[in-house]
């Protein structure tokens, strides 16, 4: 009996998509990534119109948390910027295409924003990589990017701020941003509802993708060689400085997508995209979901949005406070994130038993919240649980 084997395309295909540098690569993987991929194109369906219009916002912003999770998760580039060439590209969007006017200016508009964001990201990123800008520095100066962005946004309130006849509003924000269309006038397409639940569905299972095929080749291979040391790959012959600045750029073209997609899904664009807390938002989607994970960074952010709504409309002044209480909690049973996790459980319990699994787990979790009291100056030591060097390595 002859076995089947997929056509030669199809396997440099699969080649591409699995590989060391992405959890997922076995068959039943991707049968269940089958199946959830067509639960999320039924939903609409199961829950109308409406609903998955809601629901797009948290696609939306899984857009966002893949820009992250490139450089934070594959190139340990901590950076609190990727909300910066969200606005950015958001605004530019809301200017040109009001400006123009009709579906020929939100189409012009597209291409112009996303460039203006990538533009945005190579000349903060030349600047940093190329200034000799490493490690908790990054972090620091991109957030004081975001920063100054919030502050002269939302000092333009007055009417000398506008260019061409759209003001930029300060506090107030650009109102009016049309649903997302595409085309000319005659022969266009809009999005509302379930067809841009599907659309911003579609760009994220693409970029999903496209993720994968990246990490998973030589260039990924140099990543995540620079996340782990950056002084020996450079020993190797990598410019690091350009690979640096290369997937920083992406990153921002990725999130400036992301931002045009937001303009359109709440047809308003404000200064509130460059606070602080948004800016450190990602920051928590790719850590609970595992930012060495680009599924886990998509994962986490559906999961913290979808409470964090349900939390706005019942218990809006603990969404903050529970948001916090998760991260703390993950970070001590699963430091690696939710799907690492979960597969590292996994491994464990073929290999040992669900005993083991359990005695292991107690453990760990122990020797982690015992350093976390030390860093505190809090002394947990106990003569009968092993120091955390002796806890087996996860």
């Amino acid at each position: 009996m002859t076995e089947l084997s997929l056509p030669s395309r199809f396997d440099g295909i699969a080649e591409k998509l699995n590989g060391p540098n992405t959890l997922g690569n076995s068959r039943a993987f991707w049968i269940a990534f089958a199946v959830g991929m067509f639960v999320m194109v039924a939903y609409p369906f199961a829950r109308g119109s409406y609903a998955a219009g809601q629901t797009s916002l948290f696609l939306v912003y899984g857009l966002l948390a893949l820009s992250l999770s490139l450089i934070w998760g594959y190139t340990g580039i901590l950076s609190f910027g990727q909300v910066a060439f969200f606005g950015i590209a958001g605004y530019t969007y809301a200017i040109v295409s009001l400006n123009l006017g009709g579906v020929f200016g939100q189409t012009v508009a597209l291409p112009i924003a996303i460039a203006v964001s990538t533009l945005s990201a190579f000349v903060l990123g030349y600047f940093m990589f190329y200034g000799g800008v490493q490690n908790v520095y990054v972090a620091i100066l991109t957030l004081v990017v975001t920063l100054v962005l919030e502050t002269f946004m939302a000092q333009t309130a007055g009417s000398e701020w506008a260019v061409g006849s759209v003001k930029l509003g300060g506090f107030n924000g650009i109102p009016g941003i049309r649903n997302f269309a595409l085309g000319v006038e005659g022969a266009s397409i809009s999005l509302s509802g379930s067809g841009f639940y599907w659309f911003v569905l579609a760009l994220l299972l693409g970029a999903y993708l496209g993720g994968r095929a990246l990490v998973n080749s030589k260039y990924g291979y140099a990543l995540v060689a620079i996340r782990e040391d950056a002084e020996r790959t450079a020993m190797f012959g990598y410019n690091v400085k350009r690979v640096k600045l290369a997937i920083f750029t992406f990153s921002g073209a990725l999130a400036g997508l992301s931002g045009v997609l937001y303009s359109t899904w709440g047809n308003y664009m404000d200064p509130s995209v460059f606070t602080i807390t948004f800016a450190t938002i990602p920051i928590v989607w790719v850590t609970l979901g595992g930012r060495e994970s680009l599924l886990g960074a998509i994962v986490g952010t559906i999961i913290i949005e979808r409470l964090r709504l349900w939390f706005s409309v019942n218990a809006s002044e603990f969404a903050i406070v529970f948001v916090g209480v998760i991260l703390m909690t993950v970070v001590l049973v699963l430091p690696r994130g939710i799907l690492p996790g979960i597969r590292q459980i996994y491994l464990f319990l073929n290999e040992n038993g669900p005993r083991a699994a359990v005695d292991h787990g107690q453990t760990v979790i122990k020797a982690r919240i015992r350093e976390a009291l030390q860093t505190v100056g809090i002394d947990a030591s106990d003569p009968d649980t092993p120091s955390s060097s002796e806890v087996v390595r996860e």
